[in-house]
Order: structure tokens, then C-alpha cells, then sequence
């Protein structure tokens, strides 16, 4: 019996490390079901370098294409504190947005970032808080077609981002997306 106690309480407690993910912050309800595993077990998003229609490259950023960036945001496990290598940098708006994937499950609280670009039918104007979209991001299981709110709206240039995280495993290539503001020189 305690054998059989031992083995359920490592499931939930490696349940429970494999739920948390991209768009985790401090003080965030991060209860979801984006539960796309890489080979370390932990949780990520799609690596596709494809960018949405109408996107457009920032002109002199802060951290341009090639250069080193240290992270120190929290969105993945393994991301804070990661040195990052800046793969493009773009001017929009990003948002944190809550969902629930079409395929089902909790929803996603202050998911970070999606873009203007990645919106169903997006205008030019901003979103307010509180809006609700359609997402076209397809960063994790689920996201793209979600019925969305708008958390939160920030103008700034966001970066696409290939790191290796801190808790080890596999390098990630075409993270999206990367506020200046979570970005730092070494």
C-alpha cells in the first residue's frame, strides 16, 4: 500500500510540474490543459518560425536580429535567467489573453503574449482590456479558433527568441513571443 501511495503521489506532483507552462507569471492562475510535452518533460509551444500577415520588422531595436539577450520572464519553466538569441523583433501590441482551447480543458488565465497580428480579422486600432477575439496564434494546443479576452494591452516591440532553458533539455527555436521589457543585455 505505501508503495502504491508513493507512485500516485509522484504522478500528481509531475502532473502538476507538467501543467505549468507558457504564459505563467508570478501571482497568475495558471490552471490549463496546454499540455504539449518536450522531450525534458516540460512544457512548450510551437516552434514555428512563421510569421503572422502583416507583422513588420522593428527598424533599430533595442536588440537586434543575432544579438544575445538575457530573459527574465517566467512564461516557460527554464526561461528566467536564460540567455536568448534574438531571432526577430517587431513593433506591435501584445496582449495577455485568457482562453479555453478548443480542445478543450480549464482555461488559459494571462496567457503571454499574443499579438495584434495573431487576432481573427484584427483592425489597425488596439484592443481594449476586457475585448473578446477569436485567436489565430497557434503558439500552443487548442489556442488557434479560442474565444478570447483581452487581459491586458501593451504597445512595444516583441521579439521571437531560440534559448536553451535553464533547467536543461533541448534548445527552443522561434519562442514567440518576448517583450523588450522581459529583455536585458548580459
Amino acid at each position: 500500500m505505501k508503495k502504491y501511495a508513493m507512485i500516485l503521489l509522484t504522478t500528481v506532483i509531475t502532473s502538476s510540474l507538467m501543467l505549468s507552462g507558457c504564459g505563467k507569471n508570478a501571482g497568475q492562475d495558471n490552471s490549463s490543459s496546454n499540455s504539449h510535452t518536450a522531450s525534458t518533460g516540460e512544457m512548450h509551444h510551437s516552434d514555428s518560425g512563421e510569421l503572422p500577415e502583416g507583422l513588420h520588422e522593428k527598424k533599430n531595436p533595442t536588440y537586434p536580429v543575432g544579438s544575445q539577450a538575457v530573459m527574465s520572464t517566467d512564461h516557460m519553466a527554464g526561461m528566467k535567467g536564460a540567455e536568448a538569441t534574438i531571432v526577430g523583433a517587431y513593433e506591435t501590441t501584445a496582449y495577455t489573453v485568457s482562453y479555453t482551447p478548443t480542445t478543450g480543458g480549464d482555461t488559459v488565465k494571462n496567457h503571454k503574449w499574443v499579438i495584434q497580428e495573431e487576432i481573427q480579422d484584427h483592425t489597425d486600432q488596439p484592443y481594449a482590456a476586457g475585448t473578446e477575439v477569436v485567436l489565430n496564434a497557434d503558439h500552443m494546443p487548442g489556442m488557434k479558433g479560442a474565444k478570447a479576452t483581452i487581459d491586458s494591452v501593451e504597445q512595444t516591440t516583441v521579439y521571437m527568441v531560440d534559448y536553451t532553458p535553464t533547467t536543461g533539455g533541448d534548445p527552443v527555436k522561434n519562442h514567440k513571443w518576448v517583450t523588450e521589457e522581459e529583455l536585458s543585455i548580459q
